[in-house]
């Protein structure tokens, strides 16, 4: 049996891609877990009910509990009659309120949504007030001591560049802990701050934990070099606990 983010071999019908949005608060991750509802999982019975047999998909990104979406990208192959259209709205009928089909199209035969992406973004979302938000809690994470955008916006451009992120988060797959950041910026509107990091690639965790310690930089708890001494002691130990996942966003794979 295929596992995780692996396609079924099957060549029968053609090959397809699609962007996916949802709200992860439901769901164990997007990878499929036996027992546990998962955003693959949810896809996979939509894409079985409207093919009347089982569709393995493979996707861009194992996203963990919790964690949102509004640029995972997916591909699967099916036996499909009518058009593209048709095909989405399909789904969208089928799938639950808090995932959603957005973009779909024919894909070419060599295309993989993991294996051909250049590079991941993330945004992690925080409000920065006193009272808590009962509607933005699923997500956003509340914080309510006063945050210096312009301290953690220091803090993060330390890890521009190539680097071993092991302090930060552990591999997917393999064992290498080196990662290319092509961009890390904090923006404050009102009490909304937004970090949003661009890499090649990403360990588990690796965007919740970093967030984590630029918060820490953020109280004035710790100075901006803090973050350098971190990336520089490659020990997981080192990393303060990650940073809640309803705050995390897969924004964009671009390739």
């Amino acid at each position: 049996m295929a596992t995780g983010l692996l396609e079924m071999s099957d060549p029968q019908g053609s090959k397809y891609r699609a962007t996916i949005e949802y709200d992860g608060t439901e769901y164990y991750g997007f990878q499929v877990q036996k027992d546990k509802p998962t955003v693959q999982g949810a896809i996979e019975d939509a894409l079985g009910c409207t093919a009347g047999a089982s569709v393995r998909l493979a996707g861009a990104g194992r996203t963990d509990a919790g964690v949102h979406a509004v640029g995972q990208v997916i591909s699967f192959r099916l036996a499909w009659a009518h058009s593209v259209s048709d095909l989405q709205r399909a789904l969208n009928a089928r799938l639950p309120a808090d995932v959603a089909i957005r973009e779909l199209a024919q894909a070419e035969d060599a295309f993989h949504p993991r294996f051909s992406a250049r590079s991941r973004v993330y945004r992690y979302t925080v409000l920065n007030q006193d009272i808590r938000s009962p509607l933005e809690r699923r997500r956003a994470y509340q914080i309510a001591g006063m945050l210096s955008c312009s301290r953690m916006d220091s803090g993060a451009q330390t890890l521009m560049g190539s680097h071993d992120f092991a302090t930060f988060g552990n591999p997917t797959t393999g064992r290498s802990s080196v990662r290319e950041v092509m961009s890390a910026t904090w923006i404050r509107t009102g009490d909304w701050l937004h970090f949003d990091i661009e890499a090649n690639g990403f360990l588990r965790r690796m965007v919740r934990t970093i967030v984590s310690a630029l918060l820490v930089v953020g109280l004035g708890k710790w100075d901006q070099d803090a973050i350098s001494s971190l990336l520089a002691a490659e020990d997981r130990a080192q990393a303060p606990p990650p940073a809640p996942a309803c705050g995390l966003c897969l924004m964009q794979v671009r390739y």
